[in-house]
């Protein structure tokens, strides 16, 4: 279906792979179409709870973008092609499923956005993250700024991306940009040990608690209204009902996403 990426459903689990590791899965205009349609099954298929995003091969999660691409482009043709990559990544980042990053390597660049527009990330302890942007004339355009700042704070982004420096998955881990670094084997039974544990929650609150983040970070949206609205809602649906029923019977829920 895809060439240059894969696709596996497993446990609810759709595990979506970066699939070039020639060219150390960078992302070229194919990959990042080939994401977006698979993104779009992650919202589309009722039996997708969830995802995870990886890199095929021994070295790289996504080493970057295709540079060979840049070289011709115009002013005016590399905004379209960012704003084409912060279309694909915001969905990415707004999707009411979790999305996880499996980081098994290199993220560089393209795939430190990549992993950076996931819900959140983990990974191998032989992983590298960078946004060396710089060194070419550029700077991150799929979002890299804005999401890096937000995640490890003003100034030790600023540092990063001035330097173009990579810092190790334990360095990546104290900053706050990773939620855990595991050996690289165990790297997808860990997303997926989390994802089963999301599993089990209500799939709409899971969705509201998505939302509600977001808000926190959007300057045009109040957050704390948002989450008013959002908790306000969780009362139409039948889960909280099983919700509630289960916790003073003392079972566990069965949710059923309504």
């Amino acid at each position: 279906m895809y060439e240059t990426i894969s696709t596996t459903l497993t446990d609810e689990i759709l595990i979506i792979a970066i699939n070039r590791p020639d060219k150390m899965n960078a992302l070229n205009q194919t990959v990042m179409a080939e994401l977006a349609l698979a993104i779009d099954e992650v919202y589309n298929k009722k039996e997708v709870k969830s995802a995870v995003i990886t890199g095929t091969g021994e070295k790289a999660f996504v080493a970057g973008a295709d540079i060979a691409e840049f070289q011709q482009l115009s002013a005016e043709q590399g905004a379209t092609l960012a704003k084409k990559g912060h279309t694909i990544f915001q969905r990415i980042e707004e999707c009411p499923k979790p999305i996880i990053a499996a980081v098994n390597g290199f993220a560089l660049g393209g795939g430190c956005e990549l992993a950076m527009a996931c819900h959140f990330r983990i990974a191998s302890t032989n992983a590298r993250f960078g946004q060396p942007e710089v060194n070419l004339g550029l700077i991150p355009g799929y979002g890299g700024t804005q999401r890096l700042t937000q995640l490890v704070g003003k100034g030790r982004a600023m540092e990063l991306m001035m330097t173009g420096d990579m810092i190790s998955a334990p360095d990546a881990f104290a900053m706050g940009l990773v939620n855990h670094v595991v050996e690289k084997e165990a790297l997808l039974d860990k997303a997926k040990e989390i994802l089963k544990k999301v599993h089990a929650k209500a799939p709409l609150a899971i969705a509201r608690v998505i939302k509600c983040a977001h808000a926190a970070l959007d300057k045009d949206v109040d957050g704390y209204a948002t989450e008013i609205d959002e908790f306000g809602a969780c009362f139409a649906t039948k889960d909280l009902q099983e919700g509630a029923a289960a916790f003073i019977e003392k079972r566990q829920p069965k949710f059923t996403g309504q």
